[in-house]
């Protein structure tokens, strides 16, 4: 039961806070920098294989293995680690692929990748552990 507990919570504060960042934060710079480039709309089913994969592979690699016996502050530094990481190969691969690709977009995604994936690991990982 902790297990989908860990997941879900996790999933929708990622889902829920990165929609907010999404909008508010990433989509004004990524329109300033790329323009026409972008989608009017958002392709769903990329998307939501790309959540789905990405909370499975944090519960499985970090939360789930410290769940019982880490104290919250490893389990945030290791979230981060592991969001710094996945965001950081985006990020900097399209830096070096793409030509309107910037370094205050990389520093601003990989930041947000970093809280973003600390934060919803943080909160799985108390829910999880209140419930029991």
């Amino acid at each position: 039961m902790s297990l989908v507990v860990l997941y879900l919570v996790s999933a929708v504060v990622f889902l829920v806070v990165d929609a907010i960042g999404l909008t508010v934060l990433l989509k004004p710079l990524f329109e300033r920098n790329l323009g026409d480039m972008l989608l009017d709309d958002v392709k769903l089913a990329p998307a939501a294989v790309f959540y789905l994969f990405y909370v499975a592979a944090l519960t499985w690699l970090v939360t789930w293995p410290m769940l019982n016996d880490a104290p919250l502050w490893r389990i945030a530094l290791n979230a981060a680690i592991f969001g710094a990481a996945a965001y950081g190969t985006y990020e900097f691969t399209n830096l070096a692929t793409l030509r309107n690709w910037t370094w205050q977009m990389v520093a601003t995604d990989v930041t947000w990748g970093t809280l973003l994936t600390a934060g919803s690991a943080t909160a799985g990982v108390l829910a999880a552990r209140a419930i029991g």
